[in-house]
């Protein structure tokens, strides 16, 4: 048996024609159910397109009756899949919203946790096709595996401690908090869902899938502080409400004390808060600490370093320093360590070493070339050709 690479997370064909009718016969409806929430539309909005009813896209999606073959031509047209995409027989991750933990619940509508899912589901996909290739690290996240009946504490603040030494990562700060988490075994990714942007949903995990995942939005990537913690967050929810259902205010102030701990420990932090608002020594700490200064604040108040009046001024003062340009943000993009990589390295070791293709993975998958590149957080290189009309012809320099 030919030996996978391993990956190392710190290392700088001709397709036979499938016709419609093929597929319908092999029709999956959980395949047309995922392509339409990733395209954000109902099912009534689906059949508009088509130009049927929208019991017949329920009674499809239901099992009840399969689609004709040029429904389900016109279907990948307007879901912008290959029709192959409808054909069963490739692994599904089965998930739903109430498997996943949403950064910002309340305020996400049901389509889009629904494209969310989707995405996440997509993600696995991905990431099972890669890993017949390429060794991932293996899961290292107490109590996540079945037989692993691994308890971190009590506390979020105690498992966070814990998690901080299981992983041997000593005093002081996480300097690369998402290569950290993909060195575990934890899937991370930021890329947009669909190819567009989603402004309500922040960040989101699931522990229902065979490998933990993090779902960080580029939406929210401007500042690497806030990038930083909402990453923290999630992996508090994969260690504390990984049998929970989600949607608990205060699984999310559990996620958030969780957070606070693993990045700044009390124990370490504490001493080094200054005990009224000083700015340059809270811009400091931030920048060593890899934390926002509102989140020091918030810090310096729970630990007692300052009251609780101190600090509602301090985040008055804050806001004005903000608004007057005199305080801004840090871009997730200047910091490699906090950018997801593991998927886009596994497709690039496994190239190198021949055994895939761009081409022959997106196959594999029934994707679009354009939809890999995404998922991989590839840009499109290709050179953009523009037309232009004799009126935009510009003169001869003769």
């Amino acid at each position: 048996m030919t030996e996978r690479p391993p990956l190392d997370l710190f290392s700088s064909d001709t397709a036979t024609a499938i016709s419609a009718s093929d597929i319908a016969v092999a029709f999956d409806p959980a395949r047309l159910t995922q392509a339409r929430q990733l395209a954000g539309l109902t099912k009534a909005a689906l059949a508009a397109q088509i130009g049927i009813s929208g019991a017949a896209v329920s009674q499809w999606e239901s099992r009840t009756s399969p689609p004709r073959p040029d429904h389900l031509s016109r279907a990948a047209e307007v879901l912008d899949v290959p029709v192959e995409f409808f054909a069963a027989g490739r692994p599904l991750a089965q998930l739903d919203g109430a498997g996943a933990h949403f950064r910002s619940l309340r305020s996400t509508k049901a389509a889009q946790r629904a494209k969310a899912v989707a995405f996440a589901q997509q993600v696995w996909e991905l990431a099972y096709a890669l890993e017949k290739h390429v060794q991932f690290p293996a899961i290292d996240l107490p109590g996540f595996l079945p037989d692993d009946p691994t308890h971190l504490g009590d506390t979020p603040a105690e498992a966070a401690r814990a998690l901080r030494a299981h992983w041997a990562l000593g005093r002081g700060p996480i300097p690369h908090l998402v290569r950290t988490l993909e060195m575990r075994g934890i899937v991370t990714t930021m890329v947009r869902f669909a190819g567009e942007d989603t402004p309500t949903v922040n960040a989101f995990s699931t522990s229902r899938m065979p490998r933990p995942t993090i779902v960080l939005t580029p939406d929210r990537g401007d500042d690497v502080c806030w990038h930083r913690f909402t990453a923290a967050h999630e992996l508090g929810h994969l260690v504390l409400h990984r049998d929970a259902a989600p949607g608990d205010l205060d699984q999310e102030r559990e996620a958030d004390a969780f957070a606070a701990e693993f990045l700044t420990p009390a124990d370490q932090i504490t001493g080094l808060l200054p005990r009224r608002f000083d700015v340059k020594a809270l811009g400091q700490l931030s920048h060593e600490w890899g934390v926002s200064i509102k989140s020091l604040v918030y810090r310096s108040r729970e630990t007692g370093a300052i009251s609780d009046a101190v600090a509602r001024r301090a985040y008055q003062r804050l806001h004005h320093l903000y608004e007057i340009g005199m305080l801004g943000d840090d871009p997730v993009t200047h910091h490699p360590g906090e950018v997801p990589t593991l998927l886009s390295k596994a497709f690039e070791l496994a190239e190198t070493h021949g055994t895939l293709t761009l081409a022959s993975l997106a196959r594999e998958l029934h994707w679009r070339p354009k939809r890999l590149r995404e998922l991989l957080g590839q840009p499109d290189k290709r050179p953009v050709l523009r037309l232009i009309t004799n009126a935009e012809t510009p003169p001869d320099p003769a």
